[in-house]
């Protein structure tokens, strides 16, 4: 089996909902952090065999978020790419599925990650489409809806996380402690 290893990892600033990023989208951002991943790890954009990005809120971004990117940091159009959603675990699973192609053998070098932008979520009208013909009508959350919202539970996610802190005794106190812990071997790394 091939080693894989991870030539460079960057990141935006994150910025605050509805602030300095508001403007942006999640492609723009994207692409920011695409080049300068290639240009830091010094690869030629002409030589990635693919591009794996994740994104989760889609809405009003254009179809495949990965070959928008990936066009726009001067990949070319003959590379393949996908658009990963698998909630807050997008940008990860890309990582994982292109360490899964390089040790199967099916490409060199894979551009992985994933970008949002909360700010941009649109709001939704449903009945707009085909009119909303009595009655009120309901604009949602897309953000809420497709981001943060457990289906399954019914509930925001925000509270599923304390639900699990607290069936597992996890405080505050020792996620904080994680946090500080999973910080250092980042930097060790």
């Amino acid at each position: 089996m091939r080693e894989v290893v991870i030539v460079s990892a960057v990141r935006t600033a994150i910025g605050a909902y509805g602030g300095n990023f508001k403007d942006v989208s999640a492609v723009q951002l994207g692409t920011v952090v695409a080049k300068e991943a290639l240009k830091r790890a010094k690869v030629d954009p002409t030589i990635v065999d693919e591009v794996i990005f994740g994104n989760v809120l889609q809405a009003g971004l254009g179809q495949n978020v990965a070959r928008q990117v990936s066009v726009h940091a001067g990949i070319p159009v003959e590379v393949p790419s996908f658009t990963v959603n698998k909630v807050c675990g997008s940008g990860l699973k890309t990582v994982a599925l292109a360490a899964q192609a390089i040790m199967a053998g099916e490409a060199d070098i894979i551009l992985a990650g994933g970008t949002e932008n909360m700010s941009q979520a649109p709001y939704l009208l449903k009945t707009a489409r085909w009119g909303q013909r009595m009655g009120d009508g309901t604009i949602e959350d897309y953000m809420v809806k497709d981001g943060l919202w457990d289906i399954f539970n019914d509930t925001h996610m925000g509270v599923t996380a304390e639900n699990i802190a607290e069936k597992y005794s996890f405080t505050r106190e020792d996620q904080d402690n994680l946090s500080v812990v999973s910080q250092n071997r980042a930097e060790e790394a």
